[in-house]
């Protein structure tokens, strides 16, 4: 066990809990809670937009998917999730910003009503479950891979998520932004160090890419079939529309100091991320030819292992630190986000429909407690769902949104003439499409025609335009006929 690299994270852990606690002073209401206040220059919005995204998967997940499947492999994570926030930042900052709400619940209450408001809250809540358990998963890995199994992966769950829940319930969304901040600075220099080293130990950055273009991992574009194109329009959409209606992509919109800053910070931090993203495939791919044929065994059997099992054991002590810095970085920072926005949403667009006299010094202390009873239920969910892929669990999350959320939040900002009816209609058909997609409901034989997330969106986008147009259609034949709602027909003026 090496006892140095061990104190080096514990004091980094400490010192973003001080920051934290630090943060946690100049808390006062729930909007500083939140959203910050609504202060955030431009690049604490990068930093922390970009920090939302690099998490476990980044590091651990995408790089693996790389090496066995090609950029082909990984266009959900970083393609799709990159995509999701330019397009935040192009077609939806500018609009949500100047609304000036707290969560993305409030524009569903605004433009649906209330019901639409708790149906998408509870769904976009629901989406965090994967999100976050794969952030504690790759937490307690880092804490038993740190100790050479010491410590097992449950107990290194349990210590990750308190290093994090502390300075969370404390400091709030100012926390996570300034916790973001110095940690994706430790990130990006650490990973980009890492990557030079690893270039030097594979005998440069031309044999590397001379292994990428041998297992011909460039390639990107399905086979032109029909069944494979549809799989891969579904997984580049997942994340790409379904994370669009996340509160933690909200926060980061509303925390900027103004609508500018709020749609730049979005375009800047998601283009950065697709790029940076590359790093850590890099450093697998430098460790695929250092390592050779165990690295690819590894893909397949245990590739959350792959990155820290190659620091471990080619790279000196200054390498490794640098490297555990850059990983609990990434994981801490989307932690904290994916802990705190959906605790957010559900005491502003749930509890507050239950319990409507709720003062604002009540409704921080709802925050404070739902994200602990988050966080317990989640590292439960974790627990649970040990042994699943990192990156299955942060792909599978944004489905749910996909279907149910994303269409009523585009079309309410988009297109005058959708109701209430519409978004209702939206709802029903996106999410009963995707349930009929699930093998243990549709069959293995319809799971395997279509992904059932594209199915779901299709007929997500069809309720809408059905749902608002055909009572506005029913209604102007009436009014045709003379029979308009609230005024006599002409049979009742004729008698009276």
């Amino acid at each position: 066990m090496n006892y140095t690299l061990i104190t080096f994270v514990v004091l980094y852990l400490l010192g973003t809990l001080a920051v934290g606690v630090w943060a946690g002073t100049r808390i006062k209401n729930t909007s500083d809670f939140a959203i910050a206040g609504r202060s955030l220059p431009l690049i604490m919005v990068v930093t922390t937009t970009f920090a939302t995204w690099f998490g476990a998967e980044t590091v651990m997940g995408i790089p693996a998917k790389f090496v066995q499947g090609g950029l082909g492999a990984i266009v959900e994570d970083p393609f799709g999730a990159g995509t999701c926030l330019i397009l935040v930042g192009l077609f939806f900052a500018t609009k949500l910003y100047k609304l000036n709400l707290l969560t993305i619940g409030d524009f569903y209450r605004q433009r649906y009503g209330r019901g639409i408001e708790v149906f998408c809250s509870s769904a976009i809540i629901l989406s965090y479950l994967g999100w976050v358990a794969a952030q504690i998963t790759a937490l307690g890995l880092v804490f038993s891979v740190l100790t050479n199994g010491a410590m097992s992966e449950t107990a290194g769950m349990v210590v990750g998520t308190l290093a994090v829940l502390v300075y969370v319930v404390i400091g709030g969304f100012l926390a996570v932004a300034w916790t973001d901040f110095i940690q994706m600075i430790v990130l990006v220099v650490g990973l980009a160090i890492i990557a030079v080293f690893s270039a030097d130990l594979a005998g440069g950055s031309d044999k590397v890419m001379a292994a990428i273009q041998s297992k011909d991992l460039w390639h990107f574009l399905p086979p032109p079939r029909f069944t494979d194109i549809a799989f891969f329009l579904g997984a580049a959409v997942t994340m790409m529309l379904g994370s669009i209606p996340q509160q933690d992509v909200y926060q980061r919109v509303m925390s900027a100091r103004n609508a500018e800053t709020a749609r730049n910070g979005a375009v800047i931090g998601g283009l950065s991320y697709i790029l940076f993203a590359f790093v850590p495939m890099f450093i697998v791919a430098s460790a695929m030819v250092v390592m050779g044929d165990s690295v690819m065994e590894m893909a397949r059997n245990e590739y959350q292992r792959i990155l820290p099992t190659f620091v471990l054991t080619k790279m000196p002590l200054v390498m490794q630190i640098l490297f555990f810095g850059a990983l609990l970085s990434a994981i801490k920072s989307t932690s904290s986000a994916t802990l705190l926005a959906p605790s957010t949403s559900f005491v502003e667009n749930i509890l507050r429909n239950m319990r409507p006299g709720m003062s604002d010094k009540e409704r921080l202390f709802a925050m404070r407690a739902t994200i602990v009873t988050f966080t317990g239920l989640v590292l439960a969910y974790a627990m649970a769902m040990k042994g699943t892929s990192i990156y299955d669990l942060v792909s599978t999350a944004y489905q749910v949104t996909l279907v149910g959320a994303f269409v009523p939040l585009v079309m309410g900002l988009y297109w005058k003439r959708s109701t209430t009816q519409g978004a209702i209609t939206s709802l029903v058909l996106g999410i009963g499409t995707w349930i009929v997609f699930f093998p243990q409901v549709g069959g293995e034989l319809l799971a395997s025609r279509f992904p059932g997330q594209l199915a779901g969106l299709i007929a997500a986008f069809l309720g809408m335009v059905l749902g608002s147009l055909a009572p506005q259609k029913l209604r102007n034949r009436h009014e045709a006929a003379g029979h308009v709602p609230g005024l006599p027909t002409q049979s009742a003026q004729s008698a009276q």
